[in-house]
């Protein structure tokens, strides 16, 4: 049986990565900071009793180094960060430090104890902040605009540093927006759906959000785990950009919102204290290799995606 070790598992890739392992007969260790923890998404997807859940200390080498000598797994992968663009602005030295020593930590314990053991780091398009040229692909260059896209930028060299300098199977998937019922309240998808059906029930309530012009390319998160077991699979480690191909504004996301929930669109306020100190003005990818050289399938639209969340956040919501 493989043992897969999963960091971020309290979040909602780390729950559809679970499951997906599961269903592959692995056996899923999930590092936590807190054993007493809510565990939503594993709940939900009825698979906590099937995790393994181990304390462990990212910001310690040490306690890494313990971790893989009681598990020795075959694969890890990495999602545990400081995830927030906005935050980042306000924590940018706790979001930096956290985000680059946690990798780095992993990738050395890993060429001490066993550089067999394959490792998979969450990578972010925030990254490549403004771009002259899209789709942006792997090689894009890189102009990171918060202190959260510095620290994936710097995680991403330095898994590549670690491939060719050690000869470690470590890849990088860079993951456009992915949105699913488990993301997160503080994420734009999630909020604005979470928000308007409230607002269906409530006729004074109002929805304040920040920049509406910016486009990003939006995926779906239950298909988007799904390469990145895909990338461990392959006998050579490369790095792998991850997402739809195309962008969408944030005003068309709401509008398509309100449209499903009949709200009228005059309740939502641009409210100038959510403005970021910089923004991507549009973003999107080319997921031509992950297709060929993955094998991996992805033809969703996003408002198909916003169907299926729609329906599955108004079929578990509570007055």
């Amino acid at each position: 049986m493989k043992v897969a070790v999963i960091t971020g598992i309290s979040g909602q890739d780390g729950a559809y990565l679970a499951k997906l392992l599961l269903s592959k007969g692995y056996k899923v260790v999930g590092i936590v900071r807190n054993l007493n923890q809510k565990f939503h998404g594993l709940e939900y997807l009825g698979i906590f009793q099937d995790v393994t859940l181990e304390l462990c200390d990212l910001w310690e080498q040490a306690s890494i180094l313990r971790l893989l000598g009681k598990y020795n797994p075959d694969e890890i992968y990495n999602l545990a960060a400081q995830s927030s663009v906005g935050l980042s602005f306000e924590y940018p030295i706790e979001t930096i430090k956290f985000n680059f020593v946690s990798v780095l930590n992993f990738l050395e314990a890993i060429r001490l104890h066993n550089s067999k053991t394959k490792f998979y780091q969450a990578s972010s398009s925030e990254m490549y902040g403004i771009v002259h040229k899209l789709p942006i692909q792997v090689n894009s260059p890189m102009h990171p605009l918060s202190p959260y896209a510095i620290s994936k930028a710097s995680a991403f060299w330095t898994v590549i540093n670690y491939r060719e300098a050690y000869g470690l199977h470590c890849c990088s998937g860079v993951l456009f927006n992915h949105e699913s019922y488990l993301r997160s309240g503080n994420f734009f998808v999630k909020k604005v759906i979470g928000e308007a059906i409230k607002m269906t029930s409530d006729d004074t309530a109002i929805l304040k959000l920040g920049n509406l012009k910016v486009k990003r390319d939006f995926g779906y998160s239950p298909k988007y785990v799904e390469a990145m077991w895909l990338m461990l699979q392959k006998d050579k480690a490369d790095d792998y950009i991850i997402c739809s191909g195309k962008s969408i504004t944030l005003e068309e996301i709401v509008v398509y919102i309100f449209d499903k929930l009949n709200l009228d669109m005059g309740r939502v306020i641009i409210d100038k204290t959510l403005l970021r100190p910089t923004d991507i003005e549009d973003i999107y990818g080319d997921n031509t290799r992950a297709i060929q050289d993955l094998g991996w399938d992805y033809d969703l639209t996003f408002y198909q995606v916003l169907d299926m969340l729609i329906e599955e956040e108004l079929g578990n919501y509570k007055n």
